[in-house]
């Protein structure tokens, strides 16, 4: 049984940091690809981030570029989620999710193609 359980959330001001943790069990192969996702009220759910299950490759959507850094942290089953420069905009709740597919053969911005789903963590960014 797979199962994704994310910390990190929180409060924080406009140009604060947080970091987000995912920390994946029952993933029994390697050919995973792990993301995050962002859900804010009355909006659909939206691609933040995907790294490979290697931690080799990596892709984030355009309004995080070079503010958000994915990784792959010593533990093999967790996936970090460092935000620095937060806007309010980036408020909402971060949900990580595991895709069982190969890198190159994943859409990897679309929600539906992945497989399993965390409950979230609250990100709220005040002005």
């Amino acid at each position: 049984q797979v199962q994704l359980v994310e910390s990190g959330g929180g409060l924080v001001q406009a140009g604060g940091s947080l970091r987000l943790s995912c920390a994946a069990s029952g993933l029994t192969s390697s050919t995973y690809v792990m993301g995050w996702f962002r859900q804010a009220p009355g909006k659909e759910r939206e691609f933040v981030s995907a790294i490979s299950w290697g931690g080799e490759l990596m892709d984030y959507a355009d309004s995080v570029k070079g503010r958000f850094t994915i990784s792959r942290p010593n533990a093999k089953n967790t996936v970090s989620l460092q935000m620095n420069s937060l806007k309010p905009e980036d408020t909402a709740v971060y949900i990580c999710a595991a895709a069982r597919r190969n890198w190159f053969a994943l859409e990897r911005q679309v929600a539906v193609q992945y497989n399993f789903w965390g409950q979230g963590t609250q990100v709220t960014v005040s002005s």
